[in-house]
């Protein structure tokens, strides 16, 4: 395809990002194919690279570029190489971008590729009317699945394989931050067969979205210790699993503290630095379990999205914030900004 089209770009290093009707369509390679994007989510990368922090000054080596992730479109041209396909997929997009050679990719692991690129990061994304993506990050869509849901399959994919990792069929899990991954989570954690799912957060509009995705117990953390109330929705014992979404290091340090011993505690939400824990007392001598997700695993963890998709009672509406144009991003910024639930979405 030739022609121009709308989008967002990140234009130079600082704060900020540009709309611009006037960007040239993507040229494929052969071995990607080209979509025409009927959603987008933001996610909290792209608040990064909006604000230009550390993260993003240390990732984006390439400006200007087209950012934005976690998308849903249907393919409208098809590279050579590819097969498998067709002009009118409906399709969603792995960020991870795998080399295929290194160690990581031919034992399985794509997903923590040692020479990994990122779509919507390193490489041009979907805050556009279209985007090229490249063939080893295709996922076709279900049946029944809407762009508006397929756009939020990669952060839940994130959230998923958090579950996965927690193992948490039969268990009590605590799931800290109810933020749109944090929700998925609860959504998630009910469909693998959870006994009991505590969640907590700050935000009590967001621990009333928690009860809606299932959780059988919420948490106001701005107002109780986290420990003490896990301790005593289980009779002292602590829960089985828990899972952060937060990245804060106060959430963390007491997530590892409410396990109980012999517990399992996985990492999901990026912390912004180090974080002091008392590995003797928290970790070794209690023989908890830590370990972090990195994305999702491709494509194990996308065919557990769409499974989960259609479990009874799992719904993904509950999460779903506000929709802009694209050139709404600032008041979608703002929203964000104001702690406002679900996720915001960009409709080219």
């Amino acid at each position: 395809m030739r022609g121009t089209m709308r989008g967002i770009c990140k234009m130079r290093p600082g704060r900020g990002a540009e709309y611009r009707t006037d960007l040239p369509v993507p040229q494929i390679t052969e071995d990607e194919v080209l979509i025409k994007v009927h959603a987008s989510a933001i996610c909290g990368t792209d608040v990064h690279i909006y604000h230009w922090n550390e993260w993003a000054a240390n990732r984006m080596k390439t400006l200007p570029i087209v950012f934005g992730h976690e998308t849903a479109g249907e393919i409208v041209e098809i590279g050579a190489n590819v097969t498998g396909y067709q002009i009118g997929d409906r399709v969603s997009v792995e960020t991870h971008i795998p080399c295929n050679h290194c160690f990581q990719c031919e034992n399985g692991r794509r997903h923590i590729c040692e020479n990994m690129k990122l779509f919507g990061v390193t490489e041009p994304g979907a805050f556009a009317e279209y985007a090229p993506v490249p063939k080893d990050c295709i996922v076709r869509l279900g049946a029944g699945v809407t762009y508006e849901m397929g756009a939020m399959l990669e952060a839940m994919g994130a959230g998923v394989h958090g579950v996965e990792k927690a193992r948490v069929r039969g268990k009590t899990v605590l799931v800290s931050g109810c933020g749109p991954i944090g929700l998925m989570v609860v959504g998630a954690c009910r469909a693998h067969g959870a006994k009991q799912v505590i969640a907590c957060d700050i935000l009590p509009e967001k621990l009333k979205l928690a009860e809606e995705m299932g959780a059988d117990v919420t948490v106001n953390s701005g107002e109780r210790d986290i420990v003490q109330a896990v301790r005593q929705e289980t009779a002292g014992a602590g829960a089985d699993a828990a899972i952060d979404i937060t990245g804060s290091g106060r959430a963390i340090v007491a997530g590892l503290r409410a396990l109980r011993r012999g517990g399992r505690f996985v990492s999901v939400g990026l912390p912004n630095g180090e974080i002091p824990v008392n590995l003797t007392e928290d970790i070794i001598y209690r023989e908890v379990e830590y370990t972090g997700v990195s994305g999702r695993q491709m494509f194990a963890t996308w065919d557990d999205c769409m499974e989960i998709l259609q479990s009874p009672g799992f719904s993904l509406k509950p999460v779903m914030g506000g929709s802009y144009p694209l050139d709404g991003l600032e008041d979608a910024l703002a929203a964000i900004q104001r702690g406002a639930p679900g996720k915001m979405l960009l409709i080219p």
